[in-house]
């Protein structure tokens, strides 16, 4: 299937069932401005550029990359996406140097057999809130240091974009299971009404969000 209608204007455009196997779920928030939350493994985008424009928009028309951490199957697409489409990349500034650099480890990139090329950041984030292209953004810590959740209001309730919720943790990551514990219940705050996580899916409204949530808490108690 090419893409699937999350809430209004949003949509899952990539991930197992929409590109190719091994891709984190990517999703488009269609604004005004169109912004693309990670760009999966896929050094090769066209797929994902045809599954944006069965959504009804424009590629060349997405003005920010948001990479909520620095993963293979998060940014291994990002290179190519910014060529293809003229976007800026944003990333946070803790997860900036593995993403730069393409460093095998702590990308993942040596459990895929992927290599990465350098990738320079257009806009690093700093500190734990903000918000870009109309989208906000919060520092979770946890399964990377510098992994980040977004979220937008919507009609149909908080959308939360949490991707990796689930972890894994692994120390060439550079985990660390206080902080994302901490990371944990900053979500949990939020109230999400619709989560979309970055392999298992969107879990919609509050009870099914949170229940998701607290359990990868208990899972990893």
């Amino acid at each position: 299937m090419p893409f699937e209608r999350v809430v209004g204007s949003v949509y899952v455009v990539g991930g197992d069932a929409f590109t190719y196997a091994g891709d984190c779920l990517t999703y488009l928030v269609a604004g005004p401005p169109l912004v693309l939350i990670d760009a999966g493994a896929n050094l090769e985008v066209d797929r994902l550029c045809d599954n944006i424009l069965e959504t009804g928009h424009q590629p060349e028309d997405i003005a920010c990359l948001l990479l909520t951490h620095g993963h293979v199957d998060h940014i291994g697409g990002a290179a190519a996406m910014r060529e293809k489409t003229g976007c800026r990349i944003a990333a946070h500034l803790d997860d900036a140097d593995a993403i730069t650099t393409g460093d095998e480890r702590r990308t993942a990139a040596n459990w895929y057999g992927i290599q990465l090329p350098h990738l320079p950041i257009d806009v690093t984030l700093r500190g734990d809130s903000g918000e870009i292209s109309g989208v906000k953004w919060l520092h979770i810590p946890g399964h990377t240091p510098g992994s980040i959740a977004a979220y937008m209001d919507t009609s149909a309730g908080r959308v939360l974009f949490g991707q990796d919720v689930h972890g894994p943790f692994n120390a060439m990551f550079q985990s660390d299971i206080k902080s994302w514990r901490v990371s944990m219940e900053k979500l949990l705050a939020l109230q999400p009404d619709i989560l979309c996580e970055g392999h298992f899916g969107v879990f919609r409204g509050r009870e099914q969000a949170t229940r998701f949530i607290r359990g990868q808490l208990a899972a990893h108690a």
